[in-house]
């Protein structure tokens, strides 16, 4: 999971070559800086409703990143109450299709939220639709066991049977890249260096 974090989503996104595992840019990193890697466990919520989540947090695996499809509906379905539940329960992070609250104490205690939108406005307990199921996070499938990447960048979601693949590929382009900074430190131009040809009128 250090590796990920290092190489980052865009460098293993592009390394991926899945274009179905970036996830909508509009589910942002709450404070900068933020990262988190490891394993998805997938729960999804009904619309303002965040029972699936308090039932996740008794079954979740120690070191996965909760993965929570809520519809884009934003209401607060996680705060401070949850994220020190989550902390106890050895989770790494959340990543949701919803909204969260409680803001100021999420990021004094630096833990790594990724959300489409902040909401004072609570939820009801109520139903449950799915826990630890597949899902579909704003389009983009989410199984437990999916490596979730997430940092300023945005969200990726790598299928578990590529990761080993996505990984090797995202150290290859990582070392291309450090070579490509040294030439640039050097003198050289990113017009030579990437073949590009001149297609500006005469």
């Amino acid at each position: 999971m250090t590796l990920a974090r290092k190489l980052g989503t865009s460098t293993l996104y592009e390394a991926s070559g899945l274009t179905s595992s970036s996830v909508d840019p509009a589910i942002r990193t709450l404070w900068a800086g933020a990262s988190i890697a490891g394993p998805a466990y997938p729960v999804e919520c009904s619309p303002g409703d965040n029972l699936a989540i308090h039932i996740a947090l008794k079954n979740v695996p120690r070191g996965s990143v909760l993965v929570v499809g809520a519809g884009g509906f934003v209401t607060g379905y996680w705060g401070e109450v949850l994220t020190v539940a989550a902390e106890a329960a050895g989770v790494e992070g959340l990543v949701i299709d919803g909204g969260v609250r409680d803001i100021a104490a999420m990021t004094a205690r630096r833990f790594p939220v990724f959300t489409r939108g902040i909401s004072m406005r609570g939820t009801v307990k109520a139903s449950a639709p799915s826990v630890g199921l597949p899902i579909h996070l704003a389009g983009t499938p989410v199984k437990a066991g999916d490596l979730v990447v997430a940092d300023d960048d945005g969200v990726l979601i790598l299928p578990v049977d590529r990761v080993e693949a996505a990984l090797s590929k995202g150290q290859q382009r990582a070392g291309k890249e450090e070579e490509f900074m040294r030439q640039l430190a050097k003198g050289k131009t990113t017009f030579e260096l990437l073949g590009l040809q001149d297609g500006t009128r005469q």
